[in-house]
C-alpha cells in the first residue's frame, strides 16, 4: 500500500489492530460455542471475552513474541494469555492456525468488498447525473479512432453506467465467493473440533460454513474475487482512456476539472493534462496484476501448505486499497467533468457531412440501386471531401447519377442529425429504468 494512493476507511481493514481484533473475535466465538456443547467450562469463555474483549493488543509485544516463536498466530495467543490468564487454556482448543487466519481473511475481504460495492454506487450515481443531463447533446461516434455516425454524450455516459453496474454485480459475486468460514481443524476433518463450532463462528461474523477446508479454504474462491477486482479496474481504464481522448487538443470535448491554481507542467504554463486518468490507468493495471498470483494461489499441495499466505499478505490490502482509490478518483472525475458541446457540435461537422453516408447508401438501395452500386457511388462523392475538396451534400447535389434516384431535397433530408437520436428514450429506459 502507498499513502499516495490509499484511502484510511480501506486501510483500516488491513491494519494489526484490525486483524489481531478479528483473531480475537473468532478465538471467542468458538469459545462460546465450546462452551455451549461442554467441551471447556462457559466461564472460561466469559473470562476470555471479558478480559480479551477489554484488551488493547499491543503490536510491539507480539511482534518481539513472534520473533523468537517464528510464528505469528502463536505469537498473537501468547500475548493473549497475558491478558486472559489460567483461562488462556482453553482458548484455540482443536483449532490449527488456518482456522483464524483464513476466516480472518474471508472477513477482510468481505468488509473491502462492502466499501468497494459502495464505492461503484458512487461512480453509478455521478454516471447517471451526467447522462441524463447530456441525454441528447450531439456528438460523433468513432470507429477504430475515426469518425463514424453521430450519437449523443449521453448515450456514451449511458454506456458506461451500464458497465459499471455490471462490475457491481461481478463485487457482490466476489464477495459471496470469499464469504466462507473454516473452523475445521487440522486437515479439515474435526476430528477435535465441532462442526457446530464452525456453525457458530460463521453466523457471528456473517459468513456461510465452507463444505471442505481440508484445513484452508479452497483459494479458488479467492482467484476469483480478486479476478473481478481485475475486471472492474479494466472498466475504471476504460472510462479514463475515453476521457483522455476527449481531452487531446484536437478533439478536447471534454476535459477534467482543473482546480484554481492548479499546474499542468513544470516547463509549459499553458498544459492542462489529463493527469487523474493517467493515473486511473497505470492504478488499473496494478489491480489487474494481482489477479493472476491470486490464480497462482489454486494449487497448493495436498491439504495445505503457506505458498499463498506471503502472496496475499501483499495482494489483499494492495489489490483492495488500490481499487478502492481508483473508483473514489473515477466518480470525482465523472462528477466534475467538464463537457464542451459546442466542440462536439464542431467535430461533429468536422467531414462536411460524411458521417451521414449511410444514409445516403441505404435511401439509394431504397430507390432502386443496388448495394454495389450505392457503395460506389457514396464512396465516389466521400473521397474528394476527405481531401478537402468540397462538401459531402454539395457533391452528391452535383452527381448526375446520383441524381436518377435521389433529388436535391431528399438528400438535403437525409441529412438531418435528429434521426440518430430517434431511440436514445429507448435505449435510456432500457439502461435506467425511466426516459
Amino acid at each position: 500500500m502507498i499513502p499516495r494512493y490509499s484511502r484510511p476507511e480501506m486501510v483500516a481493514i488491513w491494519s494489526p489492530e484490525t486483524r489481531f481484533r478479528i483473531w480475537f473475535e473468532i478465538e471467542a466465538h468458538a469459545a462460546d460455542a465450546l462452551a455451549e456443547i461442554g467441551v471447556i467450562p462457559k466461564s472460561a469463555a466469559e473470562t476470555i471475552w471479558a478480559r480479551g474483549g477489554e484488551a488493547e493488543f499491543d503490536i510491539a509485544r507480539i511482534g518481539e513474541i513472534e520473533r523468537e516463536t517464528k510464528h505469528d498466530v502463536i505469537a498473537f495467543l501468547t500475548h493473549l494469555a497475558e491478558f486472559v490468564g489460567e483461562d488462556a487454556r482453553f482458548v484455540h482448543q482443536g483449532m490449527t492456525s488456518s482456522d483464524v487466519l483464513d476466516t480472518c481473511f474471508s472477513v477482510q475481504l468481505v468488509r473491502a468488498a462492502d466499501i468497494l460495492i459502495a464505492d461503484v454506487d458512487r461512480v453509478l450515481a455521478a454516471l447517471e447525473k451526467r447522462a441524463f443531463e447530456h441525454k441528447m447533446t450531439p456528438a460523433i461516434g468513432r470507429s477504430h479512432g475515426i469518425h463514424a455516425e453521430p450519437i449523443t454524450f449521453g448515450l456514451k455516459l449511458a454506456g458506461f453506467f451500464a458497465e459499471f453496474r455490471r462490475c457491481r454485480a461481478r463485487l457482490v459475486q466476489a464477495r459471496t465467493e470469499v464469504a466462507t468460514c473454516a473452523i475445521s481443524g487440522a486437515v479439515g476433518t474435526f476430528a477435535n473440533i465441532d462442526p457446530r463450532v464452525e456453525e457458530h463462528v460463521a453466523a457471528k461474523l456473517g459468513l456461510e460454513v465452507e463444505p471442505v477446508s481440508t484445513q484452508v479454504i479452497p483459494r479458488d474462491r479467492h482467484a476469483a474475487y480478486f479476478a473481478m477486482l481485475g475486471v472492474v479496474a479494466s472498466s475504471v481504464e476504460r472510462l479514463a482512456l475515453e476521457v483522455r481522448h476527449m481531452q487531446r487538443t484536437e478533439v478536447l470535448e471534454a476535459e477534467e476539472y482543473f482546480s484554481p491554481g492548479q499546474k499542468g507542467s513544470s516547463a509549459m504554463p499553458h498544459k492542462r493534462n489529463p493527469v487523474l486518468t493517467e493515473n486511473l490507468t497505470g492504478l488499473a493495471r496494478m489491480v489487474r496484476s494481482y489477479a493472476m498470483p491470486a490464480m497462482e494461489n489454486v494449487a497448493l499441495w495436498h491439504e495445505r501448505d503457506i505458498s499463498h499466505s506471503s502472496v496475499e499478505r501483499m495482494i489483499g490490502p494492495d489489490a483492495t486499497v488500490t481499487l478502492d482509490f481508483a473508483l473514489s478518483r473515477l466518480a470525482g472525475v465523472v462528477e466534475n467533468l467538464v463537457v464542451y458541446p459546442e466542440r462536439m457540435q464542431g467535430n461533429l461537422d468536422l467531414l462536411g457531412g460524411l458521417v451521414h453516408s449511410q444514409r445516403v447508401l441505404l435511401a439509394l438501395t431504397q430507390k432502386g440501386a443496388s448495394r454495389e452500386d450505392a457503395y460506389r457511388l457514396v464512396q465516389r462523392n466521400a473521397m474528394p471531401v476527405w481531401r478537402g475538396e468540397g462538401d459531402f451534400l454539395t457533391l452528391l447535389q452535383d452527381d448526375a447519377e446520383v441524381g436518377g434516384f435521389l433529388s436535391g431535397e431528399e438528400l438535403a433530408a437525409l441529412f438531418d442529425l435528429t434521426y440518430h437520436f430517434k431511440h436514445v428514450d429507448t435505449i435510456f429506459q432500457r439502461v435506467f429504468g425511466r426516459s
